[in-house]
C-alpha cells in the first residue's frame, strides 16, 4: 500500500438482526477485527434494546469512540429499513453513524413513536428517506445518515425493484445533507463514478456482515487517515478524505448480474437486452442486477468525478486457502494455513497487501499456487463468474470453479 491508515468496517450486524450468528458478542467482534486487521469496528444494531444495553455496560465512550477494555475501537452504528410509497412502493435501507449514546437514545425515543424496534435489529419504518433524514439532522446535526448497499434490487436507493433513479429524487431537499454512499458487494467505486450527482459525496465501503469470521467482517471496508474521535470519521466522509476502500470484485455479490436464482439462469446487461429481460426458463420479467441498472444510470464518463480515491479489489484470505489445497473455507486444513499465516505476519489485511513475495514463498514453499493466488488478488486479477438474484459470485480457478461463502 501507498499510504497506511486506519480499516474501519461501520456496517455490520448484531445476534439480534434476523439471518445472523446467534455467536456474535462484542468479545468475538473484537477478536476476529483484530485478526483481519480493522482499527475500527462499527457495533451495529443500536436500535435494539437488548443490544444497546450491553454495548452500554460493556464500552467506555471517549470523544464519540468507544472502547473494550482492552481498548479495541469501536463506532456506534446501526441501520434501519424504510418502507413507504412514493409514486410507488419504496424499501430503502440506510446506515447511521452515531456519536454517543445519548444522542442514540433520542433517536430510539424518536422511533418507538414510529414502530417497533425490539424485534430485530435492523427494524422497519414507513417513514420517507427525505422525512428521515431531516428528522435525524432535528435531533442533532452530527448524525450521519448513509444510503446502505446502494444498487441492490430490493433495498438500495438506486435498485431496480423498489430504488429511485437518482438521491435527489430520494431525499429531495435532504440531497446535501447525504455526504456519503456505500457501494454495496455488488459494485466498485468505478461503477459509482459513472453518476454526476456523486461527484461530490465519499464512496465508502462496509461489509454490512452478519457473523464475526474474518471472510466476511471486514470483506469490504473503508481506510481513514485516523480514527481517534468520532469528529475524524465524520471529517473524513464529509470532506471526502478518507484514503480509500477495499472492495471484494462486484461478480461476487449477489446481484451482479441480472437472473433467477431458482431457474439457474443468469445474463449480463447485454444479454438481457437481446432477451427483451424475459428469462427464457420460465418466460417471466428477470431480476435485473446491479451491473445493468449502473449502466441504466450513467450519465458521465469516470474521469469527469476528480475525487476519485483508491480502492483495492481483494478476496477474503480463506477463500485463497481453500482454492490452493481444493478445501473448503471452514475446513481444519484451511484454518491450519490461515492461522499460520496469521501468527507469521500478524492480521490478514498485512498478508493480503504487504507481505513481500519472497516472504510468501519462504513460508509457503510446500503451496506455491496460494503464493500465486495472494499476489493475484493484491492486483485485483482473479476472475470471477458473477452473482444474480441472491447467488453469490463463484471464483474461476482456471478449470476449476469454486464457490465463494
Amino acid at each position: 500500500m501507498e499510504k497506511t491508515g486506519v480499516f474501519a468496517d461501520l456496517h455490520i450486524h448484531s445476534r439480534f438482526s434476523r439471518a445472523c450468528s446467534k455467536d456474535i458478542t462484542l468479545e468475538n467482534l473484537e477478536k476476529w477485527a483484530r485478526v483481519k486487521g480493522i482499527g475500527l469496528l462499527g457495533t451495529g444494531d443500536f436500535t435494539h434494546p437488548i443490544w444497546l444495553n450491553e454495548l452500554k455496560e460493556r464500552l467506555t465512550e471517549r470523544d464519540g469512540i468507544l472502547y473494550s477494555k482492552s481498548g479495541f475501537k469501536f463506532l456506534l452504528t446501526g441501520e434501519v429499513s424504510l418502507m413507504y410509497t412514493q409514486g410507488r412502493g419504496r424499501r430503502v435501507h440506510l446506515v447511521l453513524l452515531v456519536p454517543n449514546f445519548e444522542i442514540a437514545d433520542k433517536i430510539n425515543a424518536y422511533l418507538d413513536k414510529k414502530g417497533r424496534r425490539d424485534y430485530d435489529g435492523r427494524p422497519i419504518f414507513k417513514i420517507s428517506c427525505e422525512q428521515f433524514v431531516k428528522d435525524m439532522r432535528e435531533i442533532s446535526k452530527d448524525i450521519e445518515v448513509i444510503p446502505a448497499h446502494v444498487w441492490t434490487p430490493y433495498f438500495g436507493v438506486f435498485g431496480s425493484k423498489s430504488g429511485f433513479d437518482s438521491l435527489k429524487e430520494a431525499f429531495g431537499e435532504e440531497f446535501e445533507n447525504i455526504h456519503a454512499i456505500e457501494t454495496g458487494m455488488s459494485s466498485n467505486p468505478e461503477m459509482n463514478w459513472h453518476l454526476s450527482e456523486l461527484n461530490n459525496k465519499a464512496i465508502v465501503s462496509f461489509s454490512d456482515s452478519h457473523s464475526f469470521w474474518p471472510w466476511r467482517i471486514g470483506r469490504e471496508a473503508t481506510i481513514f487517515e485516523k480514527a481517534d474521535s468520532f469528529k475524524d470519521i465524520i471529517d473524513g466522509i464529509r470532506n471526502n478524505s478518507i484514503l480509500g476502500t477495499i472492495e471484494t470484485d462486484p461478480g461476487y455479490g449477489i446481484y451482479h448480474y441480472d437472473g433467477h436464482r431458482d431457474c439457474g439462469f443468469s445474463s449480463s446487461p447485454e444479454e438481457t437486452k437481446k432477451l427483451n429481460g424475459i428469462c427464457p426458463v420460465c418466460k417471466h420479467p428477470l431480476t435485473i442486477g446491479v451491473a445493468n441498472r449502473a449502466l441504466e444510470l450513467k450519465d458521465q464518463i469516470k474521469e469527469e468525478n476528480r475525487k476519485r480515491k483508491k480502492y483495492y479489489t481483494l478476496l477474503p484470505l480463506h477463500e485463497l486457502i481453500a482454492s490452493s489445497i481444493g478445501s473448503s473455507i471452514e475446513s481444519k486444513k484451511t484454518w491450519e494455513v490461515y492461522n499460520m499465516l496469521i501468527e507469521k505476519f500478524e492480521n490478514e489485511f498485512n498478508i493480503l497487501l504487504n507481505v513481500y513475495k519472497e516472504d510468501l514463498i519462504k513460508e509457503l514453499k510446500d503451496n506455491e499456487k496460494l503464493v500465486k493466488l495472494i499476489l493475484e488478488n493484491r492486483e485485483g486479477k482473479i476472475k470471477v463468474k458473477p452473482g444474480y438474484d441472491g447467488k453469490y459470485g463463484e471464483l474461476v480457478d482456471g478449470e476449476k470453479q469454486a464457490t465463494l461463502f
